[in-house]
């Protein structure tokens, strides 16, 4: 489709002569395009078509009284020429109006609909993404007073602070652990740990009067603060090297690290 007669396709006059709203050069002008170019004329007839369906459509059957009257009057009077394409346009012009007017209409509610429900899902999207943010600041401000409540914990003068370095068998271990005897808290930061075979780990005892408590498996993603179980009366603080998964009873004789608490 060339770009002239693309340029009257959206001029609006093939709709304004449908409706007979077109002066004199404009219907001349619109009769010649029809003629002239097949694309303005299936586009023509394509217009007239849904037009007649859609005026079709909202007709009111007329009362048979009318019609009954109308025959009447035709048989009194004498049979006239008419101009059939003018009385059709004048004919049709109200009823195209008002169906062009309804699908206007029904077209701008489904734009509003479209966007109201766009709109919606925006709406939606901004809710969710506030309820996770909501959540992220309750996880975030949760580890800050966490972290608060450990800086306490390492700030209290109460708190003894022992550093743990490993021997021989293990020379770049090094923890470093934190314990209050007051407030009975203890707590471990793993700052480095040689690499064992997979089935290996480290594991923490605490040395009570001849019998060694578990404290736990050492792991190196363990690179924080971390709570241990507290021993009253502790006299050391040991780790040794265990098959993996830990032990119930300590092998003395893999002792990688210790240190006296008293």
């Amino acid at each position: 489709m060339n770009e002239k007669i693309n340029t009257f396709l959206n001029s609006g006059l093939l709709e304004k002569y449908l409706l007979g709203e077109t002066n004199s050069a404009e219907t001349e002008k619109v009769e010649s395009y029809i003629s002239k170019y097949p694309e303005v004329h299936n586009t023509y007839n394509t217009l007239q078509f849904n037009l007649e369906v859609v005026a079709k459509s909202n007709a009111i059957e007329a009362p048979k009284i009318i019609l009954d009257n109308i025959l009447d009057e035709l048989d009194e009077k004498s049979v006239v020429n008419l101009n059939a394409k003018a009385k059709y346009r004048s004919w049709f012009k109200y009823t195209a109006a008002a169906s062009v007017a309804a699908l206007v209409f029904a077209g701008t509610s489904y734009l509003f609909y479209s966007q109201n429900k766009k709109l919606s899902q925006e709406n939606q999207v901004v809710v969710d993404e506030l309820f996770d943010l909501r959540s992220d600041i309750e996880k975030n401000n949760q580890m800050l007073d966490d972290v608060m409540r450990q800086l306490l914990k390492l700030n209290n003068p109460e708190t003894e602070k022992y550093i743990i370095k490993g021997n021989e068998r293990a020379k770049d271990l090094k923890t470093v652990a934190y314990i209050n005897p007051k407030e009975k808290t203890s707590m471990i930061d793993v700052v480095s740990l040689p690499q064992l075979p997979e089935e290996q780990c480290y594991q923490i005892w605490a040395e009570l009067q001849g019998k060694m408590v578990n404290l736990g498996i050492l792991n190196e993603s363990d690179r924080q603060l971390k709570t241990i179980p507290y021993t009253e009366n502790a006299l050391a603080l040991s780790i040794t090297i265990e098959p993996k998964g830990g032990n119930e009873i300590a092998s003395i004789e893999n002792s990688v690290a210790q240190i006296d608490l008293q």
